[in-house]
């Protein structure tokens, strides 16, 4: 009897179970066993009897794989081990799906991103010119295509079509307007990182765009030098009861305008060039990635502040109107703000010598208090300039020769900030506990705005340089008391106040209805109100049948009171210069405070820093 096995190595096996004795073996064997026991068949436990044990050694069993040949003990423990872990694998998958899982939902914009996204929207019922498409306002249209095309009007300038009305007007006011445009870019570079996670960044950039390509026509700004800028587009004199269709006299739609708009053009109007080369400069920055248009923009501004210093006045002083409505009192702080944009725009320390020069700072008003000292607006750049400085010698410490005066603006600064605090008595509060940094004037709104963003702006700038806080005299305080002033101020204006009114329209339930705005008072019906016909809606008690949301009104007086009425427009009137500072201090205060400021953007065109060693001194005689 034969077994076939297979030869580990690939071939036939042959074994025969009696090739275990020789022949030799087997015949002495036979001889001596019983014949006649070999008749009968033996069984099983008889022939291991008779045979004895054998020494077999054990076989191995091998499973045939195809491409390889394995132990059988080798592939049951590897597939016994796949099927188990293959189990363990699912039982878990099945509990994981099963079992209820708590998803970590993203927390609900806080209200000052919610009050961002409508403050911004205010630019877009405020442009004039061909609106784009995407401007989202249902109530507006196409308005002053004729802008600057009619007669009197220097040869340099091609048409004036664009830019933004300045109210509830239809007035270009060229020098708030600037104004607004550099704080806008100003918010966007330190916090561009706040705007994106906001959504917004791209909408603000096209904002400071409308206005900065409506800027580039108000000049030659192809020149090196110039001789005249347009300060003004529109008119809004009424002295004397005139009854001469203007922008104040009629009310009409900006898109129904049939009357002339004169434009004012001036040649000695420091001032406004310097500010407007300082939104141009500020803009640059925030277009760098646009190398063609930063250039641009950069040109623009050298050519206006140049423009600036030579052609020395306040621009209001040659008129009446602009003294009227937006009268600048003095200049020198536009050149401090103007020259350290144009610093940080070129990198060219000739700007930064002049922003830094006493002389110039000292007729700023820098040493020397008032009444509205430290109060930042439309006219007084002072307290910005000396923030937005400090922050030069915070990061870069140029050294000498600016120190000193870098130094100063920094102490001041911080006088400033202190001023802010509720401790002290540098301005009162209402009852209600709104700052009263115009003290008890009408219109109040525009200058707190300002000073939360500056507040939160400048805490911003200590924690980036891992200062806990500063001084106010002997007391130390934490930065977290400037953010505490500017949340407080900015809530009351959202409704924590004692008439529960939001002060932004279309944010929250209770806000002006009757705003004073010509656009939006009027509806849009497909009927033509002429300058007169438009007085009926003027002068209704009924609700603006347009939102015009994102609109922060002048606000409440000094006893915390308002008056929603559509004719006081010290209470109910929104401006271009007042929604900037408050989208500059809503995007500050937003979203997560770990969002850090921009450090380096602003610096992105200044050269590395080495300052100049001081004089050696004065050799020594006996």
């Amino acid at each position: 009897m034969s077994m076939y096995g297979r030869d580990p190595w690939g071939g036939p096996l042959e074994i025969n179970a009696t090739d275990s004795a020789t022949d030799e073996d087997r015949s002495r064997n036979l001889q001596e066993l019983d014949r006649a026991a070999l008749s009968r068949p033996l069984d099983e436990t008889q022939q291991s009897w008779l045979l004895g044990p054998t020494e077999q050694k054990k076989k191995k069993k091998y499973v045939d794989l195809g491409c390889i040949i394995v132990s059988r003990k080798i592939f049951v423990w590897t597939v016994g081990t796949i099927l188990i872990a293959a189990f363990i694998a699912g039982f878990v998958t099945l509990i994981v799906k099963t079992v209820p899982r708590h998803h970590h939902k993203h927390p609900p914009p806080d209200n000052y991103t919610l009050a961002l996204h409508k403050a911004l929207m205010f630019f877009n019922a405020q442009k004039s010119g061909k609106l784009p498409k995407h401007n989202n306002v249902s109530w507006r249209g196409n308005s002053g295509m004729q802008d600057g095309k009619g007669p009197g009007v220097s040869s340099v300038i091609k048409d004036l079509v664009g830019g933004y009305y300045d109210a509830g007007d239809a007035i270009k006011f060229n020098f708030p307007q600037a104004y607004a445009m550099t704080m806008l870019s100003w918010s966007v570079i330190e916090y561009s990182a706040k705007y994106e996670a906001t959504g917004e960044l791209n909408h603000v950039k096209d904002i400071i765009k409308w206005g900065t390509d409506y800027f580039l026509k108000t000049f030659n700004s192809t020149a090196d030098t110039i001789t005249t800028l347009v300060a003004q587009v529109g008119s809004g004199n009424t002295d004397d009861g005139s009854t001469t269709p203007n922008d104040h006299y009629c009310w009409m739609r900006p898109e129904d305008i049939d009357y002339e708009r004169p434009v004012t053009e001036c040649r000695s109007c420091s001032d406004l060039a310097a500010e407007m080369a300082a939104s141009l400069a500020a803009a640059s920055i925030v277009f760098k990635d646009n190398k063609a248009y930063s250039k641009k923009l950069v040109h623009g501004a050298t050519t206006l502040f140049k423009f600036s210093r030579d052609q020395r006045g306040r621009y209001s002083a040659g008129s009446s109107e602009a003294a009227t409505f937006y009268n600048s009192t003095g200049y020198f702080d536009e050149f401090v703000w103007g020259g350290a944009w144009l610093y940080f725009a070129t990198g060219n320390n000739s700007y930064l010598k002049l922003a830094t020069n006493p002389g110039i700072a000292k007729h700023a008003g820098a040493f020397w208090g008032g009444q509205d000292y430290g109060v930042f607006s439309w006219d007084n750049k002072l307290a910005g300039a000396q923030v937005l400085l400090s922050r030069l010698r915070l990061f870069l410490s140029p050294g000498y020769p600016y120190e000193e005066i870098l130094r100063t603006f920094h102490n001041q600064t911080s006088i400033v900030m202190c001023s802010y605090l509720p401790v002290f008595t540098s301005f009162n509060r209402t009852k209600g506990g709104l700052v009263q940094l115009n003290h008890g004037r009408p219109q109040p709104l525009q200058y707190v705005v300002n000073a939360a963003f500056l507040a939160t702006l400048y805490s911003d700038y200590l924690e980036a340089a891992d200062t806990p806080g500063w001084y106010c005299g002997p007391n130390f305080f934490s930065t977290e008391k400037l953010r505490e002033f500017a949340r407080t101020q900015i809530d009351y204006i959202l409704g924590k106040n004692p008439r529960k009114m939001s002060y932004i329209v279309g944010f929250g339930n209770h806000y002006p209805k009757h705003v004073h705005h010509r656009g939006a008072s009027i509806p849009k019906n497909k009927v033509k109100y002429n300058c007169k016909g438009g007085w009926k809606w003027r002068d209704t008690s009924k609700p603006n049948p347009n939102t015009i949301v994102g609109a922060m009104v002048a606000g409440p007086d000094r006893h915390d009171g308002f008056h929603d009425v559509r004719m006081n427009y010290n209470y109910t009137e929104p401006t271009l210069a007042g929604n900037a500072g408050l989208v500059a201090a809503l995007v500050a205060l937003s979203g997560d405070k770990s969002i850090p400021i921009d450090k380096n953007t602003l610096f992105s065109a200044v050269p590395p820093m080495f300052p100049t060693p001081p004089p050696p001194p004065a050799p020594w005689k006996p």
